[in-house]
């Protein structure tokens, strides 16, 4: 479809639909006012031929003249195909006013016969008019696409072509019962009938016609009446009549009207106003139907039974067919109606799905599949570092929100959430939920309203505490924030985010923290010490050593502490400071601790075969959160335990308070682990909240006090303090005492004071091979300092 040309005065145009502006239009009031004054003049001067014939001519001329300037009108209105058709209307509007100009001066000054048939020169202009009439409707685009949509139209054309010649051939060149008649009014005649039915064809055939229904029917319309009153029966030929000049005049006020409907249509709904149309025309069945009056109507008198049976055979077969075939048609479109409702449902869908796709359902933000499809548009727009920034947001604890109030409460809240990062971001900038309590915001930066601020900005919001289920809630997020750079790909843009908003949390949460390279470099170092501990287990990289924990009161070797050092073919030996943290992030500590625990028993159990004195030793094994929080856990230990031969009352699994606070999970395995037999030591005891209470539900046999309370106990008050309750906690409740880290014979000579039971640490022997902790065990050495 083409673009309409500016169209000048269009503040003229009457508002609301075309049918109200049609009766409120002043072109469309004063057309009709002429033309009902030349009908009524007609009565007056009834008699009175010449008078009457000069208001006929009067009364074309403003007539033909309108129908010029709408020609004109719409070729400057009108989408670039139907140029040229207005244009040649306009041309035979032109035509036609010059030949009704000149009939009426010749009349009026000339003298003459009056009649409504015109001279010479006036018919010349006439059918130089209609033959640019003839014209345009053989040249505008009939916009059939295919083969057979072709075929079908000039099927269609050529039975009404057909229908009309017959009316034209009957009534007009050769009329009924070979009455004389004017030649060249019956060419005329025949013409008008050929031009009004191609006319017809067209505007119920085509698919975009260059004018709207409404304004071409009176067009076609007067082309037939003019043509059907030639054929009217004698007095509707004389001009001895008033009705018979109004019958005259009227199809020229139908005429001109036709452009000026079609421009209200064009002004008022912007386009050429063509119907949707049906998938069959009436029109051929019409002229079927046409042609069988007009043989009926050639029938000569006298005709036999025989003749009258085989037309009426003819005409009802014809008919028959005819209504059959309207019937499959009527069929058809019941079919295709409800096609098209289908159709509707699914386009309805198909925006639903699209929608889902691009979508949260919850908080009917973005989702991440949309949000890196609009990241991507916005990156490829970037000139500069620093023109777009990523914020990604994590709730903090939103998980404490699920399990004490219920997954409701936590979906309101990630409503609500939504809800204040929308208020915090400007038009344009796009916030996306990327799955769980992870929010993502894609900003547009620019001095004014900084990343930063913007993000702090959030932080306030969040915070406002907010009612949820009769409770009051306030929210704290951590922000990590990335600025683009130019060619940066949207998984970098948000893994950078992501890799600050880590950072915000082990910075203490409810924070932000801009993305860094360093930030970037330490965590590809973590990523390939991590892709390389998931092969040093099965490489055998992994090794551990036993430090040994010895009696306070004679020294004697009672036991050891199992710790797992790694020895890298190339960065040689790993801090467990450094690699254990990954392996608990990643998971890894599931595997490694699993074969840390073999190990450990395995070599336990040939100490004990091997060394009478370490028959009754104890292994302490340090045992990770995941891991006794792993389904089938005990029941390994079990079978480590029925494997190696180890009692269970040798094995001493070592946990910290921070792997068992809280957690019903790993509470249910410690109660496991106690029902084997196996010890259980509470480790780094004192670093963590909660201690006490912790004490009453956790199945624990030693509490080994950390070394932060050993290293100054000797002179600071407060760790002499808190190792004495400690302590006091231990021989009350009847559990084991360790104390670790100690180095010096002052610390272990007032940890003894104060009751602890058992020590270890440099004072007595580094972490040692299981080669050199088998000398120990033979030897039974009382001292080890």
């Amino acid at each position: 479809m083409g673009l309409l040309r500016p169209a000048p005065r269009r503040s003229s145009v009457p508002a609301g639909s075309p049918f109200s502006a049609l009766r409120r239009d002043p072109a469309l009031l004063t057309l009709a006012a002429f033309t009902l004054l030349g009908c009524v003049l007609f009565f007056v001067f009834a008699g009175d031929s010449r008078r009457q014939v000069q208001i006929y001519w009067a009364g074309q001329v403003p007539l033909d003249a309108a129908l010029a300037v709408g020609g004109w009108r719409l070729r400057q209105l009108a989408q670039a195909r139907f140029s040229r058709f207005w244009s040649m209307i306009a041309f035979a509007g032109a035509s036609f006013t010059l030949g009704d100009t000149w009939q009426f001066l010749a009349l009026t000054w000339g003298g003459g016969t009056p009649s409504m048939t015109g001279g010479s020169v006036q018919t010349a202009f006439f059918a130089v008019g209609m033959s640019s009439n003839v014209i345009a409707c053989l040249i505008f685009p009939q916009g059939l696409r295919t083969a057979r949509e072709r075929f079908i139209f000039w099927l269609d054309a050529a039975t009404v072509l057909v229908g009309g010649s017959v009316m034209a051939w009957c009534f007009a060149v050769n009329p009924l019962g070979g009455a004389p008649t004017d030649r060249v009014t019956a060419s005329i005649t025949a013409a008008l009938v050929l031009v009004a039915a191609f006319a017809a064809t067209k505007v119920a055939l085509i698919k975009a016609p260059p004018m709207a229904r409404i304004a071409a029917w009176p067009m076609v319309g007067a082309a037939m009446l003019q043509g059907v009153s030639a054929f009217l029966p004698g007095p509707f030929q004389e001009q001895d009549h008033a009705y018979v000049f109004a019958i005259r005049l009227l199809p020229s006020l139908l005429i001109a009207v036709g452009p000026r409907i079609q421009e209200l249509v064009v002004r008022i709904d912007g386009s050429h106003g063509a119907a949707k149309k049906r998938p069959y025309s009436l029109l051929p069945y019409g002229m079927i139907a046409v042609t069988l009056a007009v043989f009926f109507a050639m029938l000569p008198d006298g005709v036999s039974s025989q003749l009258w049976g085989a037309t009426a055979g003819v005409v009802v077969i014809t008919c028959l067919v005819a209504g059959r075939q309207l019937v499959a048609f009527q069929d058809n479109m019941v079919l295709i109606r409800r096609l098209d409702v289908v159709l509707d449902e699914l386009r309805d869908r198909e925006v639903l799905l699209r929608e889902q796709a691009s979508f949260d359902g919850l908080t009917k933000l973005a989702n991440r599949t949309h949000f890196s499809e609009e990241a991507g548009r916005a990156l490829a727009a970037v000139r500069a570092p620093g023109e777009l920034a990523v914020l990604l947001i994590d709730l903090d604890d939103f998980k404490t929100i699920n399990d004490t109030m219920g997954h409701a409460a936590g979906d309101t809240l990630l409503v609500s959430v939504a809800e204040r990062l929308l208020r915090a971001v400007r038009p344009g900038d796009i916030v996306s939920r990327l799955g769980g309590d992870e929010f993502a915001v894609q900003l547009h930066v620019d001095p004014v309203a900084t990343a930063e601020r913007t993000a702090e900005h959030i932080l306030r919001l969040l915070a406002v505490p907010m009612e949820i289920q009769h409770h009051t809630v306030a929210t704290r997020a951590s922000i990590g924030i990335a600025g683009a750079v130019p060619g940066d790909e949207p998984s970098v843009l948000l893994s950078n985010a992501d890799i600050a908003m880590y950072e915000a949390k082990r910075r203490g949460k409810s924070t932000w923290v801009v993305y860094t390279e360093a930030m970037g470099a330490r965590i590809g170092s973590e990523a390939e010490l991590i892709h390389q501990m998931s092969q040093a287990l099965d490489a055998g990289e992994f090794r551990l050593v036993y430090q040994p924990i010895v009696r306070l009161d004679d020294l004697a070797l009672t036991g050891v502490e199992a710790l797992i050092r790694w020895h890298h073919p190339t960065r040689g030996l790993v801090s467990p400071v450094e690699f254990i943290p990954l392996a608990e992030r990643t998971g890894q500590i599931v595997p490694i601790g699993a074969w840390a625990m073999r190990e450990a028993c395995r070599q336990a159990a040939e100490w004990r075969s091997e060394h009478p004195g370490a028959e009754q030793m104890t292994i302490g094994v340090n045992v990770a959160g995941r891991q006794l929080r792993t389904a089938g856990f005990v029941d390994e230990v079990a079978a480590v335990l029925v494997a190696t031969g180890l009692p269970a009352a040798c094995l001493s699994v070592e946990v910290t308070e921070t792997a068992v606070l809280d957690d019903e999970v790993s509470n249910e395995a410690m109660l496991a682990l106690r029902g084997l037999g196996v010890k259980l030591a509470l480790d780094d005891f004192g670093t963590a909240a909660s201690s006490l209470g912790l004490l009453l539900t956790c199945p624990v046999t030693t509490l080994k006090l950390d070394r932060s309370f050993v290293e100054s106990i000797v002179t600071v008050g407060r760790q002499a303090a808190v190792a004495t309750a400690v302590s006091q906690i231990a021989n009350a409740l009847e559990f084991a005492s360790v104390a670790e880290g100690i180095e010096t014979e002052e610390q272990r000579d007032l940890l003894r004071s104060l009751g602890y039971q058992y020590g270890q640490g440099y004072l007595f022997s580094r972490p040692v091979a299981a080669a050199e902790m088998s000398r120990l065990w033979a030897g039974r050495p009382r001292v080890l300092i």
